[in-house]
């Protein structure tokens, strides 16, 4: 490639996929990247100094006004046609990311723009140019499948982390999910057997990501040389990406992830002969192929997004020959209608979904995290009372709650702002009982810290009086405490959260956001710390207790670490109680029933009610400590943080009471129907539940 032309680029658009495009252009001798723009100036900033880009500017004009050749449009897909129509004429070339347009009248305002501009456009079909599609293509178009009838592909996929703020683009819109991944294997489908002439598509939902409502995809489709069958996946794991191209002598498999291809021949032998030589042949030829990739791959000759790589130095060499684009507008053109065509549908089906929840409410109370064990306990008390309430929640709860009359529904994450100020607008009290309660570090990040930043500035945004925050006894410092020590609500904040686990450091900075907001912004608020709560429809018999491994529990250390227990329904009436009579300054007040319970005498009573015969054999704490030290040596090692620490053992064993005097004296809060009635209510629950799983397999068999 000569050197006399060279072309400054500007990225609109600072997104995911513009790291693996800046990556690219910096391989290209004669392009140098002048500068990002994007709507979220913190985001374009990040990148800039993430991958030392000289600048960011405020607009895509003004970094045209800088002076620029290329633009690269890396913005959500609404967005594109508008962009590149705009960066066309003000006479920049113009390489946008898939899908190029919304319709086919986008498309050909954009080629109308280019031709006039006598710019170019290319669109960014990556895969096309991905060395082992290419490969593929190469085996298809040689004739060595005769004629190809069908083309299967499968993906599977996930979105980065949200760990609260702006929603982000794949979450708003039902076919999105189609319009970022469906778009690939449109193309290849189309490149394999000719134009899509009919498509019909399904989407459903798993719910592993409660964000993304259409998370599982599936399009059946009639191409002019053959049908073809799409499917992408948000749940499948591991994480897959591979396609099946069907012919009439032969068949062709590939597998982008492990980086592989393959082809069968029709061989002139009897059937079973036949079956078994290419089953070796195949096996023989991924065995071959897959550790010379992974080599290549180690000395980056095969890169990360490796189509995106390629396309871009085409594009780049396009331009400076005055040749065709890799991908044209009007290549692009039927990936765009029927990319669209499905998306569109999804979201219509979306924006059904959304019609059964509210947008504004006129009901003064607010419970969040309402489809919880207190929550939904919360809930049924407050509508007894005959109070009309609003739940905020990111699942539909039960038809229950969807029926009743009195029960206004907002449906959303609490680490989106808008959904959250949304709930909140108009009312003058909030139970803020949500938070994350399993998974991922950014899970807990989002749903408990940023979960209670948003409603702490809705509240104040909206001069809402009152707030009932449901905290943790997992804030305190019980590291620190001696056996036997009688924690108040005065003992220290834990002073080393990051040394805790992700719900606990989560919760520990939450409370402080709260605290924080009282002390500082005039925040009117109560806290409350409830123990081990449990109730009808938990797990009595959690490791904290006992592991239960076939008929045999086993209890860490000599079982006689007492439980800071409370029942569900003491811990409403503590609720309850607080906003009654709660002075709403930042008092703090710890929710534990008065009745000990050691872990054997848990354990003891569950195998009795459940006459299961089973076993207890109790298991040295120092194996466990010897455990978490091995961890903690093998995680500096590996510059990871360790999933279990003697830290963390320190604090969950903590033996130690609870002091709740200050909630009898303040609110006048006294468990009311304790720990024996409620285990007994719990237990007769699971039994329940059990017999009616066993009928349901038995009707079902």
């Amino acid at each position: 490639m000569s050197k006399d032309k060279n072309y400054r680029v500007g990225f609109v658009g600072a997104g995911y996929i513009s790291e693996f495009h800046a990556s690219a252009v910096k391989r290209v001798p004669n392009a140098r990247i002048v500068g990002v723009t994007d709507l979220v100036t913190s985001r374009a900033e990040a990148l800039a100094a993430r991958l030392r880009l000289p600048k960011v500017f405020p607009s895509m004009e003004t970094m045209i006004e800088e002076g620029v050749d290329v633009i690269h449009i890396l913005t959500p897909p609404e967005t594109h046609a508008e962009l590149t129509i705009a960066a066309l004429k003000s006479g920049c070339h113009v390489l946008v990311e898939k899908p190029l347009a919304m319709d086919a009248r986008e498309v050909d305002c954009i080629s109308d723009a280019a031709a006039a501009s006598h710019k170019s456009v290319c669109v960014n079909h990556s895969l096309l140019y991905d060395g082992f599609v290419s490969k593929a293509l190469g085996i298809v178009r040689s004739g060595a499948l005769g004629i190809p009838l069908t083309f299967d592909y499968f993906r599977s996929s996930e979105y980065p982390p949200y760990r609260g703020g702006l929603l982000p683009v794949h979450y708003r819109k039902g076919g999105y999910p189609f319009l970022d991944q469906g778009v690939h294997a449109v193309y290849l489908a189309e490149s394999f057997l000719g134009p899509i002439e009919e498509a019909n598509a399904y989407y459903g939902t798993h719910g592993g990501d409660a964000n993304l409502l259409f998370d599982e995809w599936r399009v059946s489709a009639k191409c002019r040389g053959g049908t073809a069958n799409i499917q992408i996946s948000w749940n499948v794991r591991p994480l897959q990406s591979w396609f099946v191209v069907q012919g009439t002598e032969g068949v062709l498999r590939a597998n982008l992830f492990a980086m592989w291809v393959t082809h069968a021949r029709r061989l002139p032998l009897p059937k079973a002969p036949a079956r078994a030589l290419q089953a070796v042949s195949e096996g023989l030829s991924i065995c071959a192929q897959v550790p010379a990739n992974v080599i290549r791959f180690a000395a980056k000759k095969i890169n990360q997004y490796d189509g995106l790589h390629s396309l871009v130095a085409a594009f780049y060499r396009a331009l400076q020959s005055g040749t065709e684009m890799p991908v044209t507008a009007e290549q692009a053109r039927s990936t765009v209608y029927w990319t669209n065509r499905v998306s569109q549908e999804a979201d219509g089906a979306k924006m059904k979904f959304q019609t059964q929840f509210q947008c504004t409410g006129s009901a003064k109370i607010l419970v969040t995290g309402a489809t919880g064990l207190i929550g939904r306990h919360l809930v049924q008390r407050l509508l007894q009372k005959g109070e009309r309430i609003r739940i905020f929640v990111r699942r539909p709860p039960t038809a229950q709650f969807m029926n009743d009359t009195n029960i206004e529904i907002f449906h959303g994450d609490l680490g989106d702002p808008a959904a959250v100020d949304g709930a909140v607008a108009g009312t003058e009290i909030v139970y803020h009982v949500g938070a994350t309660m399993i998974g991922n570090a950014h899970d807990h990040q989002r749903g408990t810290v940023c979960g209670t930043q948003n409603i702490v500035d809705s509240l104040l945004r909206h001069h809402v009086q009152r707030l009932v925050y449901i905290s943790s006894l997992s804030c305190l410092h019980l590291a620190a405490a001696e056996p036997g020590a009688v924690v108040t609500e005065d003992w220290p904040l834990e002073p080393f959260p990051t040394k805790r686990g992700a719900y606990s450091q989560a919760k520990i900075e939450a409370e402080k956001i709260v605290r924080d907001a009282v002390r500082d912004r005039g925040l009117r608020a109560v806290l409350l710390r409830p123990g081990r709560v449990f109730g009808p429809g938990t797990m009595l018999v959690t490791p904290e207790v006992a592991q239960r491994v076939g008929n045999v529990y086993f209890i860490l250390g000599d079982g006689t670490r007492e439980l800071p227990l409370v029942f569900v329904e003491d811990v409403v009436n503590a609720i309850e109680l607080a906003a009654e009579k709660g002075k709403f300054d930042g008092s703090v007040f710890h929710i534990v029933d008065r009745t000990h319970i050691t872990q054997n005498q848990l354990v003891r009573d569950y195998i009795l009610e459940n006459s299961n015969g089973a076993k207890v054999l109790h298991q040295p704490v120092v194996i466990l400590y010897g455990l978490a030290l091995c961890l903690e040596v093998l995680s500096k090692v590996l510059k990871h943080s360790a999933p279990l620490s003697i830290y963390r053992l320190k604090s969950a064993l903590a033996r130690v009471q609870f002091d709740c005097s200050r909630a009898e004296k303040e609110i006048g809060w006294q468990p009311c129907v304790g720990i024996a009635s409620g285990l007994q209510e719990t237990m007769a629950a699971e039994r329940a539940n059990s017999s009616n799983r066993i009928l349901e397999r038995v009707h079902a068999s």
